[in-house]
């Protein structure tokens, strides 16, 4: 029976207490303490601070090799070009205004050239350039710039793949050609970090006109991949075709060109010596 008092003290007591308004705490309480206990908003002192880091996603980009050691293909295991676009290429740093991307990757010391891919991008770097040097800021941009959404090149200046769609006035053979290209030929050439350009069939001559881009384009396996490979496939499928040529860009006769004088003048110094 004492015990009832004491019991109906303490009820009295739990009833009675007042939780002192979060305005009247102590300064000595710690600022998460104020928000559990005062549910309204408190303009923060430091806005930036308390805002939320916008999600960053993670990319794992793989290289392979190709058939040119000067040429290293990039797989960021996602879509480079919109659906349905044909592959780009970028030759000169002054000539990627469309793509952010690509000027700065030339703006890399070394990089000769830039290929997209539907899915790859593979950069090409000058002979006497060390993959070593490169590949981390290559890397480092590549993650950037497909981190940041969208796609590589500026919309609208993409083109569909128009070399080997289905033309009106195509004959039989030609239409032969540009689904055996674009079916068996051309995902082999991709893999390799490059890409073909179909530039018309002489039917007279039985001859295919070829332009090779990418990885393939400054390789020195390039012949080989024409005529045994391009070449052997579409003279065993399509009895109308006889050869299969590379076409060159102006540019590229030129360089061509001086680099066969190059190799004219180094054959004679060495005959002299």
């Amino acid at each position: 029976m004492p015990a009832r008092p004491a019991v109906r003290l303490l009820t009295r007591a739990l009833r009675a207490r007042v939780v002192v308004p979060a305005r009247q705490l102590s300064t000595t309480q710690t600022p998460r303490q104020l928000l559990v206990r005062d549910r309204r908003p408190i303009a923060p002192r430091h806005p930036k601070l308390l805002t939320p880091f916008a999600p960053t996603r993670s990319m794992f980009i793989q290289t392979e090799p190709t058939p040119n050691p000067s040429a290293l293909k990039f797989i960021p295991g996602v879509q480079v070009l919109p659906e349905g676009a044909s592959s780009m290429e970028y030759l000169d740093g002054r000539e990627t205004h469309s793509s952010p991307l690509a000027r700065k990757l030339f703006a890399v010391d070394g990089v000769r050239s830039v290929f997209y891919g539907p899915d790859f991008i593979t950069v090409t770097k000058d002979e006497d350039a060390i993959w070593a040097n490169l590949k981390p800021e290559v890397f480092s941009l590549i993650t950037e710039a497909l981190n940041a959404g969208g796609s590589v090149v500026i919309a609208g200046e993409t083109s569909m793949a128009q070399d080997t769609a289905p033309a009106e006035g195509d004959t039989e053979t030609v239409a032969m050609i540009k689904e055996l290209l674009d079916t068996r030929i051309r995902p082999a050439i991709q893999e390799d970090g490059g890409d073909i350009e179909f530039r018309g069939f002489d039917e007279v001559k039985g001859e295919v006109l070829l332009k090779l881009r990418g990885a393939c384009r400054t390789c020195d396996s390039s012949t080989v991949t024409l005529k045994s490979g391009i070449e052997g496939m579409l003279m065993h499928y399509i009895e109308e075709v006889k050869m299969v040529t590379q076409v060159l860009d102006r540019e590229e006769e030129i360089a061509q060109a001086e680099f066969e004088k190059f190799e004219e003048k180094l054959r004679a110094a060495r005959g002299i010596a």
